[in-house]
């Protein structure tokens, strides 16, 4: 019946589709073609009626708000690697109590490594998913999306990030790398990755990747790792021109705990409790310094803000999860101050060093209480000549006789300069113990140092040690306006007493030994005198390590003759070759002639650990802290934590929460919620966390590479693009911003590029190596003849482009390091070299970007 209205519905087939009549006998249909904007999950259903302005403007807000997602998911993946590499071994440590040994912990993962492994891992884990999972759903055929992503993420990471932390650091300032062998190897490594993929993909075999060439794309991998750990541990110090170590017994143990040659009055205080500035204890410090001495309130409150110092260093991964966070208004891990606004910034950290603006609120904090008197900080003014020690103490012997105190000039250095140094009585007195010291220094235009003799008066009579200051001072009547004072104006001196036979301790409450090592090498310190032959008797106490059995113990004696002040003990340790625990002993002690008197540490305990165990185990040791733990950690212990985390904004401190938070917070709510199933990192010691976050990244990763290619396709653009614009960017903004706070906060750059060129290694060597296995093995199986084939084309002229300038980009970072015009140092340094560095790198990523969309458009021709 044609009267009846006929109804009409949209069908698809592989090629076409059609909008026919419905009810099984098309009588009337309208067919076309299919685009090609077709990804491995996307779309969901049938968009292709839509305008294609639509879907272009659909599908980049969903590109954006996935990358939101990747970001919350790394979060917690690196939340896991930061619990893993945080794991610790317990030391134990000789007490002289009655409670028997104190118990220390110290990591297990040696910094470079987790660096290389797990956290390059951490923050490339996208980059590397997306280039897996691109060839496995492109059923094991080449794709361009993830390699070039690799290349594209590479260049941004080293041009872009590096140009944002050069000039992101305040003015003035500079960061130079501290790990420079770690930095120049794995630099080395991120431009031979690149050279390496043009001789797979050109020279060795064109267009095919072979199994053997996959996998030692691979490992290159481990190899970066292994030289890496060799830089680290100092191995290779003398092809960097730098002191070569000195490989001796005591290289194999590391040494716990330090105990000060002469106890000073200046002992180090806890001024952060609970991650805040514990105002009572510095001003308690300050009133202490006072005591049995002559210095004014004013002075006292200048040397105690010099002495002042923080903890333990930041990972890189603490300021990338801390980035995210900041972007997505989650939990803030520094925390926020509720004191005066100049003290909300950067104090609140347990765990970097003080950097001048750390001591500025030291000042601040000074400032604000109403006991004590207001103190300007000096080194805020470049615009002036800035005099002040070398150091802030020093410890000389009594019969030293006179001995030279350098004083140092930084600032302007045209105008010439006059400051009087004199010396103020502490517990040692002028006349008595030293000569006094009041005469006026000339720095003569362009001059910095000066060195001023004090000399120290040797009675031959025993005193305890004892000390006194010198302190510089503005030379009253003259214009000063072209000169300050420095932040370390008053220099404390101890005089050692050396007219007894002294007190005799060992160095260190513990040493950690490892099975192999052949001899322990304890050491025996004599302090407050070094008069006549001294013999001490020792001996070994059995723990859980067995003499004869781990070890050769006993007792014995060692002999000090007159003016020395240590000597070792050796203690042969066993090797049985066998796996066991850490065992450990103790040694004593006992006995002592000639007059002389045993110090406060007669016991140290050994630690034997396995060999396996001791070489992953960090020189470098941490203490622990009572510091506050619940707004430093960076990952939930339990379900119940994560959730509420997830759920509220700013994690619960909503008082603190800005309407940028409460936006952001809003809009990956769903993300936050999804991933809060996710087990916790401080469930089973992150592993769980650690994988269950990798397979998310892995099903988000599916959707990135489809929204990515699907919106390529509509607007017109090529996949390597796409990749080398869009996906970059995407994934790499979270390391834009912790680079930028690692570089502000930290003192050397090592957390803001250090890491940069490792993490570009890495992408190469696992992002293309697994899939590149996979891929090879695949073929060699089930399509021998063919192979497996990838068309170098567009990613070997976008590898050549980023080679080139990669190598230009590291040669101003090395060139920055030795040039004064830089500042001498890879970040920072003054404005004009700070700002050209910067556009210099920026001009090479924007031409790395042109120049590879010319290429892929045919506008320009690659040379290979």
């Amino acid at each position: 019946n044609m009267g009846e209205a006929m109804d009409f519905q949209w069908v698809e087939n592989k090629s076409h589709v059609c909008y026919e009549e419905m009810g099984g006998f098309a009588t009337s249909n309208f067919c076309g073609m299919k685009d090609n904007c077709q990804g491995m999950v996307l779309p969901l259903f049938l968009e292709i009626t839509w305008s294609k302005q639509l879907r272009a403007a659909l599908y980049f807000i969903g590109l954006l708000y996935s990358f939101m997602g990747i970001s919350i998911v790394s979060d917690m993946f690196m939340s896991a690697i930061e619990k893993i590499t945080a794991k610790t071994k317990q030391i134990h440590l000789a007490s002289s109590g009655e409670d028997g040994p104190d118990v220390i912990e110290v990591p297990v993962w040696n910094g470079t490594v987790a660096n290389l492994t797990l956290m390059a891992l951490g923050s490339s884990a996208p980059e590397i998913m997306l280039a897996t999972i691109g060839i496995i759903g492109n059923n094991f055929e080449a794709e361009a999306l993830g390699p070039s992503t690799i290349v594209g993420s590479a260049a941004f990471n080293l041009l872009a990030i590096s140009a944002v932390c050069i000039s992101g650091i305040p003015d003035g300032e500079t960061r130079k790398i501290a790990q420079f062998p770690v930095f120049c190897i794995t630099a080395l490594f991120s431009i031979l990755a690149y050279v390496w993929l043009v001789l797979v993909l050109v020279v060795i075999s064109k267009d095919l990747i072979e199994i053997w060439e996959a996998v030692l794309t691979f490992l290159f991998f481990p190899l970066l790792v292994i030289i890496a750990y060799a830089a680290d541990k100092g191995w290779l110090n003398v092809l960097f021109c730098q002191d070569p170590a000195k490989l001796t017994n005591k290289q194999q143990q590391i040494e716990l705990g330090n105990v000060q040659t002469a106890e000073g009055m200046l002992g180090n205080k806890e001024y952060f409790r609970g991650g805040k500035l514990d105002r009572d204890a510095l001003v308690g410090f300050i009133k202490e310094i006072k005591k049995n001495t002559k210095l004014s309130d004013e002075d006292a409150a200048v040397i105690a803000a010099s002495k002042v110092v923080d903890s333990q260093p930041k990972s890189r991964m603490w300021y990338r999860i801390g980035a995210t966070r900041n972007m997505t208004g989650g939990r803030k891990i520094q925390p926020t101050l509720k004191m005066n606004d100049k003290l909300k910034e950067g104090i609140g950290s347990l765990t970097s060093h003080v950097s001048e603006d750390g001591i500025q609120k030291v000042y601040d904090a000074i400032n604000d209480d109403s006991e004590m008197p207001n103190i300007e900080y000096p080194d805020s003014d470049a615009a002036k000549s800035i005099i002040e020690f070398h150091a802030s103490s020093a410890a000389v012997m009594e019969s030293i006789g006179t001995f030279k105190v350098l004083i140092c000039r930084h600032g302007k250095l045209t105008s010439t300069v006059r400051v009087r140094v004199e010396t103020i009585d502490g517990s040692a007195n002028e006349g008595e113990d030293y000569q006094a010291v009041n005469e006026v220094l000339t720095f003569e235009p362009h001059e910095t140092e000066k060195e001023i003799g004090v000399t120290i008066v040797d009675d031959n009579q025993w005193e305890p040690d004892e000390e006194f200051f010198l302190k510089l001072a503005l030379v009253s009547g003259e214009d000063a306006s072209d000169l300050k004072l420095g932040r370390t104006s008053i220099m404390e001196i101890t005089i050692l007493n050396d007219d007894e036979p002294g007190t005799f301790q060992f160095e260190k409450r513990g040493h950690l030994v490892k099975e192999s090592c052949g001899n322990a090498v304890l050491s025996v310190v004599r302090q407050n005198g070094a008069d006549g032959d001294v013999t001490i008797k020792w001996r070994t106490i059995d723990k859980t390590a067995i003499s004869g059995k781990d070890y050769t113990g006993g007792e014995g004696e060692i002999e000090f003759k007159h003016g020395e002040t240590q000597r070792d003990i050796k203690i042969p340790i066993i090797d049985d070759m066998e796996y066991e625990k850490d065992e450990n002993f103790e040694i004593e002690l006992h006995d002592i002639n000639n007059g002389a008197k045993l110090g406060k540490i007669t016991r140290t305990a050994i630690t034997i650990t396995n060999d396996d165990e001791f070489n992953s185990v960090m020189s470098k040791l941490m203490l622990m802290t009572n510091a506050n733990v619940d707004e430093m950690r960076v990952h939930n212990e339990t379900w119940a934590q994560q959730f509420k985390d997830a759920m509220v904004v700013n994690g619960g401190d909503i008082e603190n929460a800005s309407f940028g938070d409460y936006v952001m917070h809003l809009l990956t709510f769903g993300f936050k919620l999804i991933f809060s199933i996710i087990p916790p990192a401080g469930m089973g010691g992150g592993w769980p966390c650690f994988f269950v976050s990798l397979s998310m990244i892995g099903l988000l990763v599916i959707v990135v590479g489809d929204l990515a290619g699907i919106f390529g396709c509509l607007v017109g653009l090529e996949d390597e693009i796409t990749a080398i614009t869009f996906v970059a960017l995407g994934t790499s903004l979270p390391d834009t911003f912790a680079s930028k706070a690692a570089a502000v906060n930290e003192k050397s750059a090592d957390n803001a590029i250090g890491n940069v060129t490792g993490s570009n290694s890495v992408n190469v060597f696992m992002g293309l190596g697994i899939p590149w296995m996979i891929a090879s093995i695949y073929h060699a199986i089930y399509n021998p003849d063919v192979g497996f084939k990838v068309d170098a084309g567009a990613l070997v002229f976008s590898v050549l482009l980023y080679t080139v300038c990669a190598i230009l980009g590291l040669g101003l970072i090395l060139v920055r390091r030795f040039v004064p015009f830089f500042g001498s140092s890879e970040l920072g340094g003054p404005k004009a070299g700070k700002y050209a560095s910067s556009a210099f790198l920026l001009l090479l990523w924007i031409s790395y970007i042109v120049f590879s969309s010319l290429q892929t458009y045919g506008v320009i021709t690659s040379p290979l």
